[in-house]
């Protein structure tokens, strides 16, 4: 219901305005607009104001805060990685916490202890060195404690997985794919 419609209601019980007149009927459509102007932008701050609800310009804001903003283009994937920035903490150094606000960079990612000082970062589900991986690389150095040594390990595709998905070259020529693509063509696998 417009403003308009919701003032006449509002009004019509006290039988002392003529609300279709011109004057009075117009003034009151005049405030409704104004009315309804002002409810979409509180309606527009309250969504973009939670980062669980916003969509657009509320997490570009809560982005700026940050050194860096993460790679991902989706809103709700973007709000996830904010939200995963905005937990890490001064104890944010066991592995189960840095696995925790690793997301951070914008797309899945995972850490594992190789050892003294020394950690692997991966990216589950993700073929091949991710898009925009300098980008991600310097995300993830800033989450990760400075003293670590970090080695990134990226999946592709081996050659025992090509000769068990593959009769023959010929096989894999068919497909006309590139280097690159037959790198990391295990997601079709």
């Amino acid at each position: 219901m417009s403003h308009a419609v919701y003032l006449r209601d509002l009004l019509r019980p006290l039988g002392v305005y003529d609300l279709e007149a011109p004057f009075s009927g117009g003034e009151l459509d005049a405030q409704g607009e104004a009315l309804d102007g002002v409810l979409a932008w509180l309606e527009e701050v309250q969504r973009e104001g939670s980062l669980a609800t916003a969509e657009s310009w509320g997490l570009e804001k809560i982005a700026s805060l940050f050194v860096r903003r993460p790679v991902a283009a989706q809103p709700r994937k973007l709000a996830a990685a904010l939200a995963a920035l905005l937990r890490i903490g001064g104890d944010s150094f066991t592995l189960a916490a840095l696995n925790d606000t690793i997301s951070g960079c914008g797309i899945p990612a995972v850490v594992k202890e190789r050892g003294k000082g020394q950690v692997a970062v991966s990216f589950p589900g993700v073929a091949g060195e991710p898009e925009g991986f300098q980008a991600l690389k310097k995300i993830i150095e800033d989450i990760l404690p400075t003293h670590l040594g970090i080695e990134y390990d990226f999946w592709f595709l081996t050659w025992a997985e090509l000769e068990d998905n593959f009769s023959s070259w010929q096989a894999i020529e068919d497909l006309e794919l590139s280097w690159t693509q037959l790198e990391t063509f295990v997601e079709y696998l």
